[in-house]
């Protein structure tokens, strides 16, 4: 029942989420810590990695997956010899006081019910197999609430992603292959994931594995027994993602929601999100 809100909820705040990773705030942090900006890794996987600590590669690509581990130890754990995750931290909540009083000027202090309602429904997660959203969720409450929505958007997005590894994992996806099996249902265009660092003979032996399961033809593109497995993933991420909404109420999740669209807006308006993401909003269809 709680599944479809999972995901209508998921499209409201992933957004918002995601602006650590690209706005022109988060990326002078950054930079003030040392980190080169000229690509976008090496903050990502600082801001996304520091609330596990000084996490090593292994760690990293098992709550990850679908990122090559070759990739992964490029920047891991080298990030800490930059900085260390403690100021990470204090950094990542420097970049988004920034960016949502850039986005909302004045009335990024009017979020108080949205961040109240938020928390809540980070709260009432089960942090079993739930690695990222749990690191997440043991960092203190910042007071200012437009910071403790994001922070609780945090916890919620994260706790989906951990969720959908374990539905990947539970169709028998390695980590190339559910990136593959992505790409063959339409969710982005196959050289948008060349930024999970798996190289070309990587993703064609993942494809031949694929297709000897009958899940891709020969040009990469899913057959019907592919998109029904991709398919049950997404049905099952919302299954798994539907507890703290479940634990909130459909009201509150629509009050949410509703008190969530300015901020949306403005993150969209301000163009700083890619175009065509890898997470398939939009393009991946909702399963029934």
């Amino acid at each position: 029942m709680f599944g479809p809100l999972a995901r209508q909820m998921w499209h409201q705040i992933e957004p918002v989420h995601a602006t650590v990773y690209f706005s022109p705030e988060a990326f002078e942090e950054a930079a003030k810590l040392g980190y080169d900006v000229v690509s976008r890794w090496p903050s990502y996987f600082a801001w996304r990695t520091a609330p596990l600590g000084t996490a090593g590669p292994r760690l990293v690509a098992a709550t990850y997956y679908s990122f090559s581990p070759a990739m992964i130890a490029d920047y891991v754990p080298g990030i800490w010899a930059t900085a260390p995750p403690e100021q990470v931290l204090d950094a990542r909540l420097r970049a988004m006081d920034r960016t949502l009083r850039t986005l909302l000027g004045d009335s990024a202090s009017d979020l108080k019910e949205a961040a109240e309602l938020a928390v809540r429904a980070a709260e009432s997660i089960e942090v079993a197999h739930r690695p990222l959203a749990a690191a997440n969720l043991d960092l203190p409450w910042p007071d200012e609430p437009h910071l403790a929505l994001w922070q609780a958007y945090t916890v919620l997005r994260e706790h989906r992603g951990d969720g959908h590894l374990t539905a990947l994992q539970t169709a028998g996806l390695d980590a190339c292959e559910a990136l593959v099996a992505f790409a063959s249902v339409g969710a982005a265009p196959v050289a948008n994931f060349a930024g999970r660092g798996w190289n070309s003979e990587e993703w064609a032996a993942a494809q031949e594995r694929l297709a000897s399961r009958g899940l891709v033809n020969a040009e990469g593109v899913a057959t019907e027994a592919g998109q029904a497995l991709r398919d049950q993933v997404e049905r099952r991420t919302d299954e798994l993602a539907a507890e703290p909404w479940r634990a909130l109420g459909e009201s509150a999740a629509e009050r949410l929601a509703q008190l969530n669209r300015p901020l949306l807006g403005a993150v969209f308006e301000s163009g700083m999100l890619p175009a065509t993401s890898t997470l398939g909003i939009g393009k991946v269809r909702v399963p029934v």
